[in-house]
């Protein structure tokens, strides 16, 4: 059976643990949900990466003398392995923190491509680092979860080091609660998308972010019967897709190459469109997929909703700047972004939403590098 938010959550204001902080993922959304609910914004942060989540958790400490509580999908462990060990490992400042760690997969669980390395080697990666953990899941009563919590709050406190929750897929059973609050914006990203993929040449480039934008492409291309070749569709490594494009940018000069990203996205490692500014590749085009939320994982909101990238993006005084709230506004400014000669930057605002038949790419990770190096070459 699996385990109500609501009771974990009380178990965890019963043992003290006041502050949260991390970056969404689907195992744990409907414990974030109850968060949500339960906690007020000073108190639980959404953070850019996991990185940050840690470091601000760190300062809660610093502050408070308080074990904080961080969140994360056992992807983003490699953007807190910093952080935790040479922030908060015993051998440097010693900060106690309580870890949730979405176990995506896990052996013997299927999953997605992205996620298999991760959830083998997850056990170890722990170990390695000296890191204390224990596993729950749905088949776990109330008391033996508890139990668990208390050791590890125990451990961490008594030690001052960081401990960690491993998180089974389907141990939080669904939390109720008010739909969020929608923005003002009317596209669906799908509906962007096949503007946009109308738009660019064959012979052009396009690098997609992870989650249900390049789940997206891939379906519209699949349903027009079109190739895959020119699309490389970053399956995993969030964050990462301007850097990628980057790449590909600096090494085909002729070719114009399409970064197809997401606020969240963007937000997590926003230091690199600095490295973009600083080389100024006059073939990379940015384009950003606006609607404010962490959408594949739940839909927590972004700090896009209360900052504007694009300003960010302006004050580098590099690229040429257009936006798009509209199907008409984006036809024209897609047009536009391919005319420029200068580094350029779309923000496109869409509306949270997909398909609820939407599917995942049917090709492999591999097999996607495969052509669209090919075409590359060609």
């Amino acid at each position: 059976m699996s385990l109500d938010p609501s009771n974990f959550f009380n178990v965890l204001k019963k043992n003290e643990i006041e502050f949260f902080t991390g970056v969404p993922d689907s195992l744990l959304k409907d414990f974030c949900l109850c968060i949500d609910e339960n906690i007020s914004s000073d108190k639980h942060i959404i953070a850019a990466n996991e990185g940050n989540a840690i470091a601000i958790a760190s300062g809660y400490h610093l502050a408070n003398n308080s074990v904080p509580l961080v969140y994360m999908q056992n992807s983003g462990m490699g953007n807190a392995v910093n952080p935790i060990l040479s922030l908060c490992d015993p051998d440097v400042y010693g900060i106690p923190l309580l870890m949730m760690i979405g176990w995506r997969g896990e052996p013997g669980v299927s999953d997605e491509p992205q996620h298999i390395k991760q959830g083998k080697v997850q056990e170890e990666l722990l170990k390695a680092m000296g890191i204390d953990y224990e596993i729950i899941s749905s088949i776990d009563n109330q008391k033996d979860i508890e139990k668990k919590v208390i050791r590890l709050i125990e451990i961490a406190k008594a030690n001052k080091i960081p401990v960690a929750l491993l998180v089974k897929k389907g141990t939080f059973n669904k939390f109720t609660k008010d739909s969020p609050k929608k923005n003002k914006f009317t596209m669906k990203r799908e509906d962007a998308l096949k503007i946009i993929l109308d738009e660019i040449n064959q012979r052009d480039v396009i690098v997609s972010t992870t989650g249900k934008t390049s789940r997206e492409i891939f379906e519209i291309r699949k349903i027009r019967k079109q190739s895959h070749k020119q699309d490389f569709l970053t399956v995993g490594s969030m964050g990462h897709c301007s850097s990628i494009s980057l790449g590909i940018s600096l090494a085909k000069p002729a070719k114009k190459v399409y970064c197809i990203d997401g606020d969240g996205s963007m937000i997590m490692h926003l230091g690199s469109i600095t490295t973009i500014a600083s080389l100024k590749p006059k073939n990379l085009k940015y384009i950003l997929l606006n609607n404010h939320v962490h959408e594949s994982v739940g839909g927590q909101e972004t700090a896009a909703k209360d900052v504007s990238l694009l300003n960010i993006v302006k004050s580098l005084e590099v690229f040429d700047i257009f936006k798009a709230e509209n199907i008409s506004d984006l036809k024209d400014q897609m047009k536009n972004l391919i005319e420029t000669e200068k580094p350029s930057f779309l923000e496109v605002k869409i509306k949270p939403g997909s398909r609820d038949n939407l599917g995942r790419p049917t090709i492999k990770p591999s097999e996607n590098k495969k052509s669209f190096m090919k075409f590359l070459a060609s």
